[in-house]
């Protein structure tokens, strides 16, 4: 349209570029995915900061809600440090099959001119940080409301380096399960299943909040945690369809399928509770939605929009029960229902991608699976990419606690469960009351 309306304008631009010193641009940079992907990067970022911060800081008690902020805010500065020095380097460095090398320790290769596929290497290292910053933060719900501060900060740099960094280059750095040919688009693994196992092996090394579960613990603000909900829904659009890295008809597709997804599961969610507790609630389907839209990332840029509803309402369903089982039936205090949600989600959402990419499925079909093979085949290897996953963040997890345990300890005192975490680690309050 551009060009037909303005033909002269153009060719005097493109001539002016040309002649001008400075101003070549590699013949292999694509200029519309870099700037999606500069855009998507900021989508991500600002799905920790603010969005994560106020879902999960509205579902706390109010003398506790700082402390959620801090935790927030504090990993996102740790994360990005750690991430520049060896976390990039060892998720997406030239290594072995479990990890990569130490070849852009510190960014040592990293310029303006250096490119990774189409984008500058500088906007690709920054979209993956704001991964791995919002992954930890993730799990921080597994324990809020009874950890020290110095705990969380040291579990989750030391857990970025052993369990995130690990398992981002079996998926997506060329390591095992990428090889193997693992479908996970955004997350499914990488983010959701070790964020929400690390939440729940969490829960149970740490234990529940003092009161739990004969003591009812509701979140203080709704209004707080329904923007948090939004700003993340908004976000993830960046989360996802940034993942295809590049401007294009997988970045659609994935930004539609999202879309689908996190309605159905809203909805969905909405209408069980609707059922069974004789009300609909504006926390159930803001959960709902996150289970939604959870699911639907490692599969997003795999399936289709019947494909994306399929897998949304069984989100909704599947999710829902797995929070009731976790708090209700085995009694464990994952606060904020980051296993059942995100390490649910992640779970089901990893091998509905083995079945809904298939092209063979008529209206529910996706963008199809690799040259020979099959939807039973392809599901053996979603299986074997969760249970690695899974198995290994449990057991590092698991050694990390007991470690920072031992360091910092873990649990704040009883005195300070009472006073709140706000005052007590932080000296502040998230409400001036007078």
């Amino acid at each position: 349209m551009l060009k037909n309306r303005y033909p002269r304008a153009v060719a005097l631009a493109a001539a002016a570029l040309l002649l001008a010193p400075g101003l070549a641009v590699a013949d292999d940079l694509d200029g519309a995915s870099t700037a999606w992907i500069i855009t998507s990067t900021a989508l991500v970022l600002f799905m920790t900061l603010p969005g994560l911060a106020l879902f999960y800081g509205g579902l706390v008690r109010s003398k506790n809600v700082l402390s959620v902020l801090m935790q927030c805010f504090g990993i996102c500065c740790l994360a990005s440090i750690f991430w520049v020095f060896v976390g990039y380097s060892l998720a997406f460095s030239e290594g072995n099959a479990l990890v990569g090398g130490l070849s852009n320790a510190m960014l040592a290769n990293v310029s303006e001119s250096s490119l990774s596929g189409g984008l500058p290497e500088s906007v690709f290292l920054m979209f993956q940080m704001t991964f791995a910053i919002i992954t930890p933060a993730l799990v921080i719900g597994g324990f809020a409301e009874r950890t020290r501060f110095s705990a969380v900060m040291l579990f989750s740099a030391g857990w970025l380096l052993l369990v995130y960094a690990p398992v981002t280059h079996w998926v997506w750095g060329g390591g095992w399960l990428q090889q193997l040919g693992l479908l996970d688009f955004a997350g499914g693994t990488v983010v959701h299943i070790t964020a929400g196992v690390a939440a729940l092996v969490s829960a149970l090394v740490i234990g529940p909040r003092r009161g739990f579960p004969t003591t009812a613990m509701p979140p203080h603000n709704m209004t707080m945690t329904v923007t948090g909900a939004g700003m993340l829904w908004v976000g993830w659009f960046g989360f996802n369809a940034g993942s295809a890295l590049a401007a294009n008809g997988d970045a659609g597709m994935a930004m539609l399928v999202t879309h689908i997804s996190a309605a159905t599961a809203a909805l969905v969610w909405m209408g069980l509770e609707w059922v069974r507790f004789g009300k609909p609630s504006m926390l159930g389907i803001v959960t709902g939605m996150v289970a939604g839209l959870g699911t639907i990332t490692p599969a997003s840029g795999f399936v289709g929009p019947m494909g994306a509803m399929v897998i949304g309402f069984c989100a909704g369903i599947l999710c829902f029960y797995a929070t009731m089982t976790v708090k209700r039936v085995w009694k464990i205090d994952d606060s904020l229902d980051v296993f059942p949600v995100h390490g649910v989600g992640g779970i089901l959402g990893t091998l509905a991608a083995g079945i809904f990419a298939s092209s063979e499925l008529g209206l529910f079909s996706g963008q199809g699976l690799a040259e020979g093979r099959t939807i039973a085949s392809q599901l053996g290897v979603q299986a074997i990419g969760v249970l690695a996953t899974g198995a290994y963040t449990a057991v590092v997890t698991f050694a990390l606690l007991k470690l920072v345990d031992i360091v910092s300890g873990l649990r704040v005192t009883p005195e300070e469960v009472s006073q709140g975490l706000d005052i007590s680690l932080h000296n502040e309050s998230g409400y001036d009351i007078h």
